[in-house]
């Protein structure tokens, strides 16, 4: 179960008390306030608040306040041509704040984005809760042969049946250890910052993560890219949801140049120019790398 019966109960009591606001609003961000979007099998997404929306990105470029005479279709336009000329400073002025319950070890792959700021649930002061990440059986894969820290073919059968029992029995295992440690009757116990030492990476843990939009969107562009790992890139397509509903036109623009665009070095683009041309461009007069020709090509045939 994601969410506690108590984290429950506080976000109905939230909800049931909505309060009057002279501030920005988004319509689309308040249906998503304290609601819970649920992501593997105990983790969740919920959005606990936000600062700011499409028109606070307008208002900054301009350093205007309140509509003027600008149509939407121009703040749109402004939006795009911000997000196609990689300005940045427009879209620090909006921001959001997560509630996020996930594996440690997605948590440590989400932590390299170190641009925001993090609280997270603290084993020193708190005992973990018995909730490990398992995978579903069509996510138990290989290595992938070439890439890696990629995954290759899915495991079948008796491989995949031993896996997940190993994946399971190891996990309780520890946990069992875990509480074992701990203070109990008639001893001393393990302090519980020594204590969760011996915890799989695959338990669960919760935090608040705050981040404004620029920075959201570079995560959103490693996370919920295809390449990316399945743990985290579930997590980054439930926030993509949200974003779409908070800053319709500034996901739009960011959908379009930074997830369905692509970033071409000089020579790539002398490469395309010369196609265009009617010229016969391979590896060997490209003047790219293999690994940048192979790279190339991909991006070409993609389409």
């Amino acid at each position: 179960m994601p969410l506690t019966p108590e984290q429950t109960q506080e976000i109905e009591a939230a909800r049931a008390n909505p309060r009057p606001t002279l501030r920005a609003v988004s319509e689309g961000m308040e249906a998503h306030l304290y609601r819970a979007h649920e992501v593997l099998d105990h983790g969740f997404v919920r959005v606990v608040d936000y600062m700011g929306d499409d028109s606070a990105i307008v208002q900054a470029a301009r350093v205007s306040y309140g509509a003027g005479t600008k149509h939407v279709s121009n703040d749109e336009g402004l939006i795009r041509y911000l997000m196609r000329h990689w300005h940045s400073t427009p879209f620090e002025m909006c921001e959001i704040k997560l509630h996020v319950k996930l594996p440690v070890f997605v948590a440590r792959q989400w932590i390299r984005h170190r641009t925001a700021n993090v609280n997270e649930y603290s084993a020193r002061y708190s005992i973990l809760d018995r909730e490990f990440y398992i995978p579903a059986p069509e996510q138990l894969a290989a290595q992938s042969t070439i890439n890696n820290q990629g995954r290759g073919e899915t495991l079948q059968g008796e491989e995949a049946a031993r896996v997940l029992e190993i994946l399971k029995s190891d996990a309780g295992r520890a946990y069992d250890h875990y509480e074992q440690m701990l203070s109990q009757e008639g001893q001393s116990g393990l302090a519980r910052e020594l204590a969760r030492m011996n915890l799989p990476a695959n338990i669960y843990t919760q935090w608040y993560w705050k981040v404004d939009l620029h920075n959201l969107f570079h995560f959103l562009r490693l996370r919920a890219d295809s390449h990316a790992q399945y743990e985290i890139r579930v997590y980054a397509d439930a926030i993509c949801k949200v974003v779409a509903d908070w800053v319709p036109a500034a996901y739009a623009a960011f959908e379009d140049y930074r997830m369905g665009g692509a970033t071409l070095s000089g020579k790539a683009l002398d490469c395309v120019r010369r196609m265009l041309a009617g010229e016969a461009v391979d590896q060997e007069n490209s003047g790219m790398s293999k690994g940048e020709w192979r790279e190339f090509r991909a991006l070409l045939d993609e389409g």
